[in-house]
């Protein structure tokens, strides 16, 4: 049964509309909190957020749902996504909940859920929890009753010590620019990467509550871009409001994507004799470039949906240490259990020191295929093998690239979209079917 509430990554809307109502949230946190108690008799929460102005009414509700439940919660306050992942499977926490909408802008908000595991929910879970949210709903049982929480600095700091520990050497002399999107990374990243004798120049690291990803960050590069170069830095990383994902800019001011980095850890590991398998997992939003590359050196790429969660999954079904999304998303399987910002930045500059390289020698044999993404805004989400004139120009493009080149349209998971991808060596045809593509659905279900 498809899940109405929790989308590819947790509970996402609007603060203070539904789903992120305070009833709503406040009910969220009583369903969460019932199913806490069916795994331990004495459970306990940890809540972090990254530093949107609705995080810390929206903890408040969480936590007096899981109160009104008989479970304690404790605030990291101001952490990563992968920090709460980190501390809910370190510590005796039956469950993590980062408060976040990720890249989104600053009036958006979510819920995302870790089992002690570290790992999401998986969707079965989502879907006991939602029923029970839904539950609570309509017999009037979910009040808004918000719980003051003391903030728990030490919970954050024991994280960055954590990624500290997996780093086996020093970054002394390399200067690099960090923009941290003024989110979850603004008061953690600079510290982490000094410590280790790197030096940092870092913008976009003082958040209002409202600028968060704001013209900055993994999604707009272009300032770090702009001082990489200015600053002659040996490399600049842009993490986005979560710091669950990141986007790299060499020296010479070029970007390198998730599919760059993945291409540049499959080498590193296998060379080292840690790549499971030979193998990377990836979604299906990366390049056909960095197919070809991975399998020009003997590694085989494995493709999913959309979502780091399902990359994850993937991941332990087939004992795959590696994988990762175009966006950013990169899981060191080894270090943790999802999308890292800030231990990917580290794992490349470890990569980099080893090898005494720079990004650009690292992926200058990666060929990027031009790919166009268009995102169309739809009033309803009607199978797209019901759209008979958007099937006839997919089925055309499809014929037309051939081998040479692939078509992907799907519906946002988190969002009311239609994402058209087309890709190919030609940037011109890219573009035409891309947009033929888009304008039929458009015609069909787009918004008037």
């Amino acid at each position: 049964m498809p899940k109405e509430l929790f989308g590819t990554d947790g509970i996402r809307g609007i603060a203070g509309q539904y789903p992120l109502d305070p009833r709503t949230v406040h009910a969220f946190g009583m369903a969460l909190g019932s199913a806490a108690r069916h795994h331990s008799p004495n459970p306990e929460i940890v809540i972090g957020m990254d530093t949107r102005e609705s995080g810390p009414w929206l903890a408040e509700q969480v936590a007096g749902g899981l109160a009104d439940r008989g479970v304690r919660s404790r605030l990291a306050g101001v952490v990563t996504t992968p920090g709460i992942a980190y501390l809910t499977r370190s510590d005796d926490f039956v469950s993590g909940v980062m408060i976040s909408a990720s890249h989104n802008p600053y009036q958006d908000n979510g819920l995302k859920v870790f089992g002690h595991s570290g790992f999401k929910l998986p969707d079965e879970e989502e879907h006991e929890i939602e029923q029970e949210i839904f539950r609570l709903l309509e017999d009037r049982e979910s009040e808004p009753r918000p719980q003051t929480m003391t903030l728990d600095p030490g919970l954050g700091q024991r994280y960055v010590d954590y990624l500290l520990s997996t780093v086996s050497v020093r970054f002394d002399g390399i200067r690099m620019v960090i923009d941290c999107g003024n989110g979850s990374a603004s008061n953690l990243a600079a510290e982490l990467f000094r410590r280790n004798g790197a030096l940092v120049q870092p913008i976009f690291c003082a958040p209002n509550g409202r600028n968060i990803n704001a013209n900055c960050g993994s999604l707009h590069v272009e300032g770090l871009q702009q001082a990489v170069v200015e600053q002659r830095a040996d490399i600049g990383v842009a993490f986005d409001g979560d710091t669950d994902r990141c986007i790299f800019v060499s020296s010479s001011g070029k970007i390198v994507d998730g599919d760059g980095v993945l291409l540049v850890a499959a080498r590193a590991l296998k060379a080292s004799g840690h790549l499971a398998g030979d193998l990377v997992v990836a979604t299906v939003m990366s390049n056909l470039g960095l197919e070809r590359a991975l399998a020009r050196d003997g590694i085989r790429m494995i493709r999913t949906p959309v979502g780091d969660k399902y990359v994850l999954e993937e991941m332990v079904r087939q004992g795959a240490m590696l994988g990762g999304e175009q966006s950013g998303h990169l899981i060191f399987r080894e270090y943790a259990t999802t999308g890292d910002g800030m231990l990917t930045a580290l794992r490349v500059l470890e990569i980099a020191q080893r090898a005494h390289a720079g990004l650009d020698d690292l992926t200058r044999d990666l060929e990027v295929y031009p790919q166009r993404l268009y995102n169309v805004r739809v009033r309803e989400k009607k199978p797209l093998t019901e759209l008979l004139a958007v099937g006839h120009e997919i089925s055309a493009c499809e014929k037309a690239l051939g081998l040479s080149g692939r078509v992907l349209v799907r519906f946002s998971g988190t969002e009311p979209l239609v994402r058209v991808m087309v890709e190919g060596p030609d940037l011109a045809r890219v573009e035409d079917f891309g947009q033929r593509i888009a304008r039929a659905i458009e015609r069909e279900i787009g918004v008037k």
